[in-house]
């Protein structure tokens, strides 16, 4: 069976693309490194991460962007003995018009294309397109001819902000957009519209369109024309799929779909969703994929299989022969000269300046870079969380000089929402271990527990997630475990802990980090790392 969400954990705004037998989605990365996620299935059912493209600095420097900007909103398609990969590269995000937001809405964001021979590459270096809004897509037509979609954005007082879905044709022997720029859709009364996909079938071009935003409100809309630019007509009964008002949905946040046409002629639509936690009502998880089985019906029309839009949890894969891939290993070993594929760091496209992995072989090395939450340099390496409940571990050698040099095991959403166990130095007490907490939704935005002094030499640090209940612990040997005495809150690490007005697009990673705010960049080591999904325990410091 299918069972949604096919890729959990942090795998937003879905393009799905096929090639012959293969099944290829496209993921947002947001200022993760390298760009765009790219899972691979044979089957619909098992999904593996196979490669992402956006990998050296011509692509992609996202040095100064923002938390949850970079790369948005990945459009995947396949034409003329090439893989088509178009992106956004959001350098300024503003803020939201919200009640307690401040700050100017203005936004930055460049949108570009890469093309492969292959899905693993090589890929190009990119082709400029355009600045005017986020979401882009390209629809290669029947005649040859190609279209750029993207929203467009609309800064100015008293206009709407999400000004509706433009298209301007593509000129690929040029490398760039070609005629008018024409506004073909001015969305619905949900608002928000954004993330356009275009098809043609039986004579009519369809749009699809997210709206409502990404939140709880959000939408699959779905909009018809006989010509490409209009006028286009709504479906008659609203949204196509949606969560918005279904609170006894499992999948909410349901929008920002994609239609994939299989062999046997049924249509799939890939689409985003967010798993609630069930005690606080925030998505640790971050947005998530999800894939089901849509029907056209008579009238011409795209429908859920229950006519009513719901955002399904199961589905039967259409007659594949079965195809799976080999589990994740609990342990990353960091014994080969690349990261194991799940693990990812922070906007640079230089990752030499932030660790290594042949310096001291068998090891990760990272070195003491910018404070935690930098906008630049920072010496992070993390995997996202994608389950509920969890247990992480690493092993670690790092000797701090002072209390500027720091290093440890880091569940991280961004600048302002992590909680940090790290080992550091106090002049008093010496070599000492701490969690630091960057808090969003508390009067005071940043704490600290009490130091504990530790002998030197390698330490294990283990953290324990339990829905929304995380505890950290730390052993000389792996055998004897001390556990702090705080439970630590781990809805913080959602899109829905914030302060008004900021951009919260990504999920909860964990992984470690080293910071030299001195400057001298001192280097932490780690032996492996662990991460291993688990079911719910009460009391996860017990054996």
């Amino acid at each position: 069976m299918i069972r949604n969400p096919i890729l959990r954990g942090f795998n937003p705004d879905p393009s799905v693309c096929r090639v012959g037998d293969d099944v290829y989605i496209a993921t947002s990365t947001f200022e993760w490194f390298p760009g765009v996620q790219i899972h691979h299935s044979r089957d619909l059912v098992n999904w593996r991460l196979l490669t992402r493209p956006l990998t050296r600095p011509s692509q992609l420097n996202m040095l100064g962007n923002p938390d949850s900007c970079g790369v948005w909103a990945p459009d995947l398609t396949w034409s003329d003995g090439l893989f088509w990969l178009i992106y956004t590269d959001v350098k300024r995000y503003g803020r939201t018009t919200v009640g307690g937001a401040s700050g100017a809405s203005l936004r930055d964001f460049h949108n570009y294309l890469v093309t492969a021979p292959a899905i693993e590459g090589p890929w190009s270096d990119p082709v400029f397109l355009n600045s005017s809004g986020f979401d882009p897509s390209i629809f290669h037509d029947q005649d040859g001819r190609r279209y750029v979609l993207n929203m467009l954005w609309d800064h100015r007082a008293g206009h709407n902000r999400f000004a509706g879905i433009v298209l301007q044709e593509y000129d690929h022997a040029a490398r760039a957009l070609v005629g008018e720029r024409r506004v073909i859709f001015q969305g619905t009364s949900l608002g928000l519209t954004e993330a356009p996909h275009l098809y043609r079938r039986d004579g009519w071009c369809y749009l699809v369109t997210a709206e409502g935003g990404t939140g709880f409100g959000h939408a699959v809309t779905l909009a018809r024309s006989r010509d490409l630019f209009g006028p286009y007509e709504l479906h008659p009964e609203g949204p196509v799929i949606t969560s918005r008002d279904r609170p006894d949905a499992p999948l909410q946040r349901a929008g920002h779909a994609d239609l994939l046409e299989m062999p046997d002629g049924t249509t799939w639509a890939a689409y985003l969703c967010g798993r609630p936690l069930p005690n606080r009502g925030r998505c640790v998880l971050g947005r998530e994929t999800a894939l089901q089985p849509m029907v056209w019906s008579e009238d011409g029309w795209l429908r859920t299989r229950d006519g009513q839009g719901a955002p399904e949890l199961e589905a039967e894969p259409p007659g594949l022969a079965p195809h799976s891939w080999p589990a994740t290993p609990v342990r990353a070993n960091f014994d080969g000269p690349d990261l194991p594929i799940d693990f990812q760091w922070l906007r640079s496209p230089w990752p030499e300046e932030l660790f290594s992995l042949t310096e001291r072989p068998g090891w990760l090395r990272l070195f003491g870079r910018e404070s935690l939450g930098s906008l630049f340099r920072q010496a992070l390496v993390a995997r996202r969380q994608q389950a509920f409940c969890y247990s992480a571990e690493t092993l670690m050698e790092f000797a701090p000089e002072h209390f500027q040099q720091a290093a440890g095991l880091v569940c991280y959403y961004g600048g302002t929402k992590f909680h940090y166990l790290h080992v550091t130095h106090d002049a008093e007490l010496g070599r000492v271990l701490q969690v630091m907490s960057a808090l969003p939704d508390q009067p005071q935005a940043d704490a600290f527990t009490r130091p504990l002094p530790i002998p030197d030499g390698p330490i294990r640090l283990r953290v324990e997630v339990d829905y929304e209940r995380l505890r950290f612990g730390f052993s000389s040997d792996g055998a004897e475990w001390a556990w702090l005495p705080e439970v630590f809150d781990a809805s913080i690490l959602s899109d829905e802990a914030t302060a008004p007005g900021q951009p919260n697009f990504t999920g909860a990673f964990v992984g470690v980090a080293c910071q030299d705010t001195a400057g001298t960049r001192r280097r932490a080591d780690f032996d492996w790392f662990d991460y291993e999904e688990r079911d719910y325990r009460r009391d996860p410091t017990r054996p």
